[in-house]
């Protein structure tokens, strides 16, 4: 990547970074605490991590993490920042790769991915999703979002788009613990408008 491309996933990271943990996140956490207590530590993996939004606040409840980001200068950023919590050395492994390449370990209890699936083309889709599946343990869960189809980037073939039945479909083997539908007109991290169509989603692999 070229040194301005640096610097534009550099100010992209720092916009991102500072925001607070993503609701859904939040809302499988909260899950796994009303849960009775399992023995050792619960493991995660952060797909497209960015610089650590959600990574951080899974080690701040001591949960062992995999953080996976395509870029170079989010993993940078990660271990950079000055609010990892006491600790956390021993409870991070990080990668850099596109992280449908990247063989998940079994056993997880949660995979998290806040806005990254999506970034994942159509024809891979399917293989990542089942992969994502199958490193689930049984009462492990998905915290994740879906582009849908009125989407103002339909039509890029680099992002995978569902309808709402196609997105059901998808997470109907698990069971569906939050399923929201959004429509949204804002502007992006890097300033461009756009109209936002998602579906946030939790879901929990039945035991």
């Amino acid at each position: 990547m070229s040194e301005d491309g640096d610097r534009q996933w550099s100010r992209y990271y720092d916009k991102t970074g500072a925001h607070p943990p993503r609701r859904t996140l939040l809302f499988a956490l909260d899950r796994f605490d009303a849960e009775a207590s399992s023995d050792g530590a619960r493991f995660a993996a952060d797909l497209g991590c960015g610089n650590g939004r959600d990574t951080i606040e899974l080690l701040r409840r001591c949960w062992h993490v995999l953080a996976i980001d395509a870029e170079p200068a989010a993993i940078e950023g990660l271990r950079a920042r000055n609010d990892l919590p006491e600790g956390w050395e021993a409870r991070l492994e990080t990668r850099v790769s596109r992280f449908e390449a990247v063989e998940l370990p079994e056993g997880l209890d949660l995979v998290n991915s806040s806005f990254a699936l999506p970034l994942v083309p159509a024809p891979a889709f399917p293989d990542m999703w089942d992969g994502l599946v199958a490193s689930l343990r049984p009462g492990g869960r998905v915290s994740c979002q879906l582009f849908g189809d009125r989407d103002s980037w339909v039509g890029d073939t680099t992002i995978t788009f569902f309808t709402r039945g196609g997105a059901e479909a998808l997470v109907n083997p698990l069971e569906v613990e939050l399923f929201e539908e959004e429509e949204d007109d804002s502007t992006t991290p890097r300033g461009t408008v756009k109209h936002w169509h998602l579906f946030h989603i939790v879901a929990r692999k039945p035991e």
